[in-house]
């Protein structure tokens, strides 16, 4: 899937934790755009459970929710756009943004994509499945996530190294999902929308330190929100 460039390269622990609590917040604030009660707006409610996880404080959690809802002044506007591209040695990559300046992001998207190519829209999408993602922990040493999967009504699962899985969902079953499989012993750590891609590519050595540099770059600009990438683990 490409996530293991994440775990690299990191900087300090505690700018790690303020980057993160930034994307928190603006998802947030997004998803509360369509109301502000998480019991009936099933994607502000995963992203209130997503900041929980990460002890955001419930003072923060609910002024985040109050601006995005528009209940206070002066309450910033983040609006999402997609970029599309390639990173080093045709590496194809989705690059998601939660700006308040388009223009201040996609110069900054342009300067990032020197060493790639930054291409149009739909260039490297049709490369990608546009699908429900859910990483969840098992609960128990016998939880089987074959069966989970199945009966949770998810489309595939992969099984991750320490051995936490990826339930992948039809976009519109995320919710229902993801509420089902702690019933068949897994706990949710996380549920979006994203995308998985059909063909990564295979990278070692000098390439492949060359296209987790030039990610990393990208994942560290302020206004990025998620970075998919074809790239195979």
């Amino acid at each position: 899937m490409g996530a293991q460039w994440k775990a690299k390269h990191r900087e300090a622990a505690a700018n790690a934790k303020g980057k993160l609590f930034t994307k928190l917040t603006k998802e947030i604030m997004i998803a509360a755009r369509t109301g502000a009660d998480p019991d009936m707006n099933p994607r502000l409610r995963m992203a209130v459970e997503a900041a929980r996880k990460q002890s955001m404080t419930r003072e923060t959690l609910e002024r985040a929710i109050k601006k995005g809802s528009g209940q206070l002044d002066g309450a910033v506007s983040y609006e999402k756009v997609v970029y599309e591209g390639f990173a080093p040695h045709q590496v194809p990559v989705i690059v998601e943004c939660l700006t308040d300046n388009v223009n201040r992001t996609i110069s900054n998207i342009r300067v990032l994509f020197r060493k790639g190519q930054l291409g149009a829209s739909g260039s490297v999408a049709w490369d990608f499945d546009h699908v429900g993602l859910i990483e969840a922990s098992p609960t128990a040493p016998d939880a089987d996530v074959e069966l989970a999967a199945i009966e949770a009504g998810a489309q595939d699962f992969a099984l991750e190294d320490d051995g936490s899985a990826l339930f992948i969902t039809d976009t519109t079953d995320l919710d229902l999902v993801s509420k089902a499989l702690p019933a068949f012993g897994f706990n949710v750590e996380s549920a979006k929308i994203g995308y998985r891609p059909k063909n990564p590519v295979t990278l070692e050595g000098e390439a492949l330190a060359e296209v987790e540099a030039f990610l990393g770059a990208i994942d560290d600009d302020d206004d990025v929100h998620e970075v998919y990438v074809g790239l195979a683990d």
